[in-house]
């Protein structure tokens, strides 16, 4: 199938001249005469609705598993979540129709970003976009002809729109800045979208009747946090959104009147993404936690409408509305619900190897550059798996060489590491060089009181066959570092959001087993507190547990060696019994009636002088 990348020249169709209002191209005045055909609509109407009564009305989801993403429908009481897509490939960002009989997505199934259109009666999928570009983020227009996306020009995220039957498209945003996730009116007159323009992700409203800077107003307005996914309720009067907090205020899900404009939006309940049901009275909210999702539902007032579902994934997109479904299924809706997502890594002992007293031992990982390239013999397995397909994902080796993998105990980390995962071998730190040479950006996700890290690579080809573009402002810690009281004090800024293509490599290892770990509360001051390039792989267990794994009980409560907390020539010596894990300058054990155990491989012989470790 073919398609017009561009606007056809034969005739210059009403939408035509108002992308090109939105683009600053022309004057209010030159705007077509009324008699030329309307491409917006009336608002929809829609039917009444009883929530939670009726199995079609469904929630349609796009969830992460085994590392890729795939459609899912729901419903809160009587309907699981159902697989309806499957493959080695996305499809995310679900979108229905007005008329609640398509549903719009973008996938990457033909191996590069684009839009499809899935008929729910047939479960059928067109193709509406055919461009080695990045399109994503779908929006119907209230007749549903058109569709609003985000798409990748010149090294940005720009809004335009689509014709869904003939392909035409009609570029919307010309700014520097990431503009993303449009979100169109009911009335067909205003756009509501995410932008980097005003320094930071805040959600924008374009009005289509308007020209120059008047056009645009920034609905949110918050310096100190990011916003995501904006959607308009059922008649336009409310638009909800997902705000990410930095400094004060609540991260969540947040409410925004139209009839009250200049008031701000109020707080309804925590979630990074949101939907209304049909008639605006419930809310559908995705809940995340620092290594797990979870599925969720408030009423106008923040009440909790629906115990917390678990997810096995990353959410990328849900819609909720009144489709309806065939009974059965489509045939392809029921073969994807069918499939079960093969195991992504298994264990291996190492062979020949006798583990005493039911312990184990670290084993070494090929051709990784590190201190000591070790890692427990249950989880290297799952590295080496995760550094395949981060290999397939971005075109090179990201995991080729390390920070840190396993640490010995008679190893000293930084102050605040004294009980870190690095020495259970059940962890790894990524190099965080790369960040300096701009292979590496971070992203802050502050979940509760605490702080954690979203971390991408880049992608080594940028032609959109590998990886996507970064939508939100990342993170940049060493602002700190530029003599501004205020960056010191808040650990950093926003930075400018990087072009290019990248990889989610937080989502990806999650998939593999590996959690990211919360900064230290005094990373704001002390950079090697934020630990935004460690992974750890705790499978549930306590630090404490997990390093009897490796070492003796006596091992971690032996008596040790403590040096004075001066800073003279020579230490004065004191013998204190400890009740947590000391680092010593060589393995000491209890004498007991228990043999002492010499763990193989051993770790290299200590010195004074500790191990070089890779900044």
């Amino acid at each position: 199938m073919s398609f017009h990348l561009q606007p056809h020249r034969a005739k210059i169709s009403l939408f035509l001249i108002v992308g090109l209002l939105l683009a600053g191209c022309l004057q209010p005045e030159e705007a077509p005469l009324p008699d030329q055909p309307s491409l917006s609509s009336e608002a929809t109407e829609i039917p009444e609705v009883t929530p939670g009564v009726n199995e079609s009305d469904l929630v349609f989801l796009s969830i992460e598993e085994n590392g890729y993403a795939h459609l899912f429908i729901f419903h809160p009481q009587d309907f699981p979540l159902t697989r309806i897509t499957s493959g080695d490939w996305n499809d995310i960002a679900p979108a229905l129709n007005s008329d609640r009989t398509r549903l719009a997505f973008a996938s990457d199934r033909d191996g590069f970003w684009n839009l499809y259109v899935m008929d729910l009666a047939t479960g059928n999928v067109t193709q509406v976009t055919n461009s080695p570009q990045y399109d994503s983020a779908p929006s119907w227009s209230p007749d549903g002809q058109w569709l609003a996306f985000e798409t990748y020009e010149n090294d940005n995220l720009e809004i335009s729109v689509v014709n869904v039957e003939t392909g035409e498209i009609v570029p919307l945003t010309q700014h520097p800045a990431s503009d993303h996730s449009p979100a169109w009116a009911p009335d067909g007159r205003h756009v509501a979208f995410i932008s980097s323009r005003g320094g930071d992700s805040d959600v924008w409203l374009a009005n289509l009747d308007l020209a120059g800077e008047e056009r645009y107003q920034n609905l949110s307005n918050t310096p100190f946090a990011s916003e995501n996914s904006p959607l308009w309720n059922y008649d336009g009067s409310r638009l909800l959104w997902a705000s990410i907090s930095q400094t004060v205020g609540f991260s969540g899900l947040y409410i925004w009147d139209a009839a009250n404009p200049t008031r701000a939006a109020h707080w309804v309940g925590d979630g990074i993404v949101g939907a209304w049901n049909e008639n605006a009275s419930r809310v559908m909210a995705v809940v995340s936690a620092p290594n797990q999702t979870f599925l969720t539902s408030y009423d106008l007032e923040g009440n909790l409408l629906l115990s917390s579902i678990p997810l096995n994934g990353r959410v990328r997109g849900m819609d909720w509305g009144f489709a309806k479904l065939t009974s059965p299924l489509p045939a392809v809706f029921a073969q994807a619900a069918q499939v079960t997502p093969p195991a992504l890594w298994a264990p291996a002992v190492a062979s020949g190897v006798e583990v005493p007293n039911q312990r184990w031992y670290v084993v070494p990982i090929e051709n990784v550059q590190a201190p000591y390239p070790q890692l427990h013999d249950l989880v290297d397995e799952s590295f080496n798996a995760l550094r395949l397909r981060l290999i397939l994902e971005t075109g090179w080796d990201a995991l080729a060489s390390l920070e840190n993998a396993f640490v010995p105990l008679t190893t000293n980390l930084e102050p605040g590491f004294e009980e870190d995962w690095l020495y259970t071998g059940r962890a790894f730190a990524v190099n965080s060089l790369m960040s300096n040479v701009g292979w590496m950006v971070t992203l802050r996700e502050d979940i509760g009181a605490q702080t954690y890290w979203r971390v991408y690579v880049r992608a080594s080809v940028q032609d959109g066959s590998l990886g996507e573009p970064i939508h939100n402002a990342p993170w940049n810690l060493n602002a700190r570092y530029d003599l501004d009281p205020r960056t010191y004090e808040q650990g950093g800024e926003y930075a400018v959001v990087p072009p290019g293509y990248w990889v989610d490599l937080t989502s990806l290892a999650a998939a593999y087993g590996w959690e990211r770990l919360p900064a230290l509360p005094t990373w704001r001051t002390y950079y090697a507190g934020s630990r935004f390039t460690t992974f750890a792989m705790t499978n549930g267990m306590t630090w404490y547990a997990a390093m009897q794994e490796l070492y003796p009980p006596e091992a971690l409560v032996t008596p040790t060696r403590v040096l004075a907390p001066t800073l003279t020539p020579t230490s004065t010596a004191t013998y204190t019994p400890t009740p947590r894990p000391t680092r010593t300058p060589r393995m000491t054990f209890t004498p007991s009636s228990t043999p002492t155990i010499t763990l193989t491989p051993a770790p290299p012989t200590p010195t004074p002088t500790p191990p070089t470790v890779i900044p």
